[in-house]
């Protein structure tokens, strides 16, 4: 009993050396840290920063920085990069890139320039270590960057220049610290900046034209083993930071620059995305934010007025300078106060790139003790006021932005919003899932609703329970993506009346179909199979048909063609905002072909909206000779055409071909047909609401085709 006693006790030891017991004490830290500094109003970020100050060989001692914490916060550190730049929305970064430039190189020359000065003749260093104190002033990291995530601003234009200016400047800095060693060791030379010039160019091309190729290959050939997907994207994180470190820069450039390379491939709201932040948000970032107080020394407040004074110093310029560019930047865009706000609390935070810049200095004899502890202590406070002002910033920007007044009707339905999906073929529900998570509203409490009916016959009970157990599969796919999911299973006569009598119960909005195979001669004529177009006839609800040849993420544009009159369909506003979104959560870009009055509602749509996508509106009126898009159609598009119920506003007999053409004529692409919804759920009267015309209109419909095509015929043999 004595024998455990001693060997207990000597588990507990400081600073604690057992890997399990050291990995426990981190975990608890991770998960209560956060809750209990809630409760005081300090943000999470603040207390684990804190934590590690207290636990930290300066503080308690109880954890030393070995080669395990240091793993850890490297990962974390990288992580952070990563996923600052898997998250920028390249349209709104192309489209704002000259303003990034801008941020970054007021957010590099001003804390430098304010810097150099106070360090050479204030605290009288020399060039050398003034120039590399001062450089380091205009590095920042983005510690704050989680918050943002978390309340989901992270497209707002202020934080997408923010993250573009960081990566310009911290590369710019790093640069200096490899100008500013070759000087120190005589090795600046015609050689240094020619090996560093063709090594950065390898390493881009490496990057942006290699990897996403390889990358697109993977998810192409292992579309369905889910879990590897997340394996390589790691892989490719840390070889790019490999590479990043070997072209002569620091590894969370290469980081960063592997969210940029694998941005458009994994969409935001995928189960890959939720994997990545949710593993990176729970553990590996958390420990980068531990290690970071870890290094704070305390003590140096002790060593004497000149510590204080440098540590004074340097927290004070390093924050003036950033707030002189944040507020330059307001200025010149016209950004809010918040706006403003927001970009100097995710810029005035130093940790990492500021860390290894001085450390580097410190090991080569450039910068003293003095400049080392200051900075410790400067991380500290500038990590502790970017996260106070960088979540006081975008609370006040989310409650403005739910202030904002938008259209009633359409703020209803979203919010409202029911995505039914009937299931034909079991092998392609994977993708329509996947399409129904991408353009469901994550405002909406309905999940997505799989449906699938079984016939009225003596086996429908057994049918049933089989079916019921194919479908759990898809709602754990749909549980991967943070998406609840519905699977229902209902007996009836026929596939057409399940599906229009569970949309009904249901109060679906939206329906997903998958692509119908024609096989009579009627289906061939009327251009889409029986049931699809019973269920599209007999339904006053918006119907994407849907023909995805290849994975979403691997097609490069959006091309989407609207008959006159769209814009007088009820359901105009809602394919709109739907397709806009598809084209937001894959990065890519959205072009729409109309006339000149639909081009004017979708504008003043979109403006009213504030919809984050840019659209390319080009003028078509040239229906009877529709193919010729064709020319403009690559293999690489999906498709979109917006049809329109027979008896509706914008419906013309050319549309009820348009299917079969399609399926005939872009075979290789990807493929959708929306019908908007037609009328308001409330148009019918109360007990009319089972009426319809369709089977009458399908059969006119249907001799008139026929009476065409004959007459086609004869005109060509009188013709002959």
């Amino acid at each position: 009993m004595t024998d455990f006693l001693k060997h207990l006790i000597n588990e507990f030891d400081l600073p604690l050396g057992n890997p399990v017991l050291v990995f426990s004490l981190i975990l608890f830290i991770i998960l209560l840290s956060p809750i209990l500094l809630k409760r005081l109003n300090i943000p999470g970020i603040i207390g684990l920063i804190i934590s590690g100050v207290v636990i930290g060989p300066h503080g308690l001692n109880i954890l030393e920085k070995n080669s395990a914490i240091d793993l850890f916060s490297t990962i974390g550190l990288l992580y952070i990069m990563f996923i600052a730049g898997l998250e920028l929305d390249m349209n709104e970064f192309k489209a704002n890139r000259n303003k990034s430039l801008l941020f970054g190189f007021f957010t590099f020359i001003f804390p430098l320039t304010i810097g150099f000065p106070v360090c050479f003749y204030f605290l009288d260093y020399d060039f050398n270590a003034s120039f590399l104190t001062a450089s380091m002033f205009a590095t920042h990291t983005l510690v704050a960057y989680p918050i943002v995530s978390k309340l989901g601003i992270v497209k707002n234009q202020a934080v997408a220049i923010t993250i573009g200016g960081t990566i310009l400047t911290d590369t710019a800095v790093l640069i200096i610290l490899a100008v500013i060693m070759g000087n120190t060791n005589g090795n600046l030379n015609q050689e240094f900046w020619l090996r560093l010039g063709i090594s950065l160019a390898i390493f881009s091309a490496i990057m942006f034209l290699v990897i996403p190729k390889i990358a697109k290959w993977f998810f192409r050939k292992l579309e369905s083993e889910k879990h590897s997907h997340y394996i390589f994207v790691l892989s490719v994180v840390f070889f790019a930071a490999f590479l990043a470190e070997v072209a002569g820069v620091e590894p969370i450039i290469g980081a960063f620059v592997a969210g940029l390379a694998l941005n458009k491939l994994i969409p935001h709201s995928s189960a890959l995305m939720n994997r990545i932040e949710f593993i990176g948000n729970s553990l590996f970032i958390p420990f980068f934010l531990i290690s970071v107080g870890m290094l704070v020394d305390t003590s140096v407040i002790l060593k004497g007025p000149t510590a204080l004074i440098v540590a004074g110093t340097l927290s004070v310029v390093a924050l003036a300078g950033k707030w002189v560019a944040a507020l330059i930047t307001q200025y010149i865009f016209k950004y809010s106060t918040v706006q403003r706000q927001l970009i100097f609390g995710l810029s005035s935070a130093h940790a990492a790139a500021t860390l290894a810049v001085i450390l580097v200095g410190y090991k080569a004899n450039i910068l003293d003790e003095n400049i080392l502890n200051g900075t410790i202590i400067l991380i500290l406070i500038t990590c502790v006021i970017a996260s106070f002002v960088t979540e006081k910033a975008a609370k006040r920007i989310v409650i403005e932005s739910e202030d904002e007044k938008t259209d009633s009707v359409v703020a209803n339905r979203m919010n409202e919003e029911h995505i039914l999906l009937p299931i034909a073929n079991v092998k392609k529900i994977a993708k329509l899932l996947e399409f129904s998570v991408l353009i469901k509203d994550k405002k909406s409490p309905n999940p997505v609703s799989i449906l699938s009916v079984v016939s009225n016959d003596e086996e429908a009970e057994s049918n049933i329970i089989k079916t019921r157990n194919k479908l759990e599969e898809f709602v754990k796919q749909g549980s991967a993506t943070e998406t609840k999911v519905n699977a229902i299973t209902t007996i009836d006569h026929n596939v057409t009346s399940g599906v229009t009598r569970v949309s009904r119960e249901i109060m679906a909005n939206i329906i997903i179909l998958g692509w119908p195979v024609r096989t009579g001669l009627l289906d061939k004529i009327i251009g889409i199979d029986e049931k699809t177009e019973s269920i599209i006839g007999n339904t006053d609800k918006t119907v994407f048909i849907c023909d995805l040849v290849k994975p979403l993420i691997l097609h490069k544009r959006i091309q989407v063609i609207a008959p006159p009159l769209a814009e007088h369909e009820n359901g105009f506003d809602l394919w709109i905002i739907k397709i806009s979104k598809l084209a937001q959560e894959l990065s890519i870009p959205l072009f729409l072909d109309c006339n000149q009055a639909t081009k004017k509602a979708v504008e003043k749509f979109l403006s009213e909206m504030k919809l984050p996508v840019k659209i390319t509106i080009n003028l078509f009126d040239d229906w009877e000779d529709f193919l010729v898009l064709s020319r403009k159609i690559n293999e690489d598009d999906l498709f979109v055409l917006v049809s329109a119920r027979k008896g509706s506003a914008s419906y013309m007999n050319l549309l009820e071909r348009l299917p079969s053409k399609l399926g005939k004529h872009f075979a290789a692409n990807s493929k959708l047909i929306i019908y908007p919804q037609q009328f308001d759920k409330n148009y019918f009267p109360q007990g009319y609401e089972d009426i319809s015309s369709q089977p009458l209109n399908k059969g006119i419909e249907t001799i008139q085709k026929l009476g065409k095509d004959i007459g086609n015929i004869f005109k060509k043999e009188t013709n002959n």
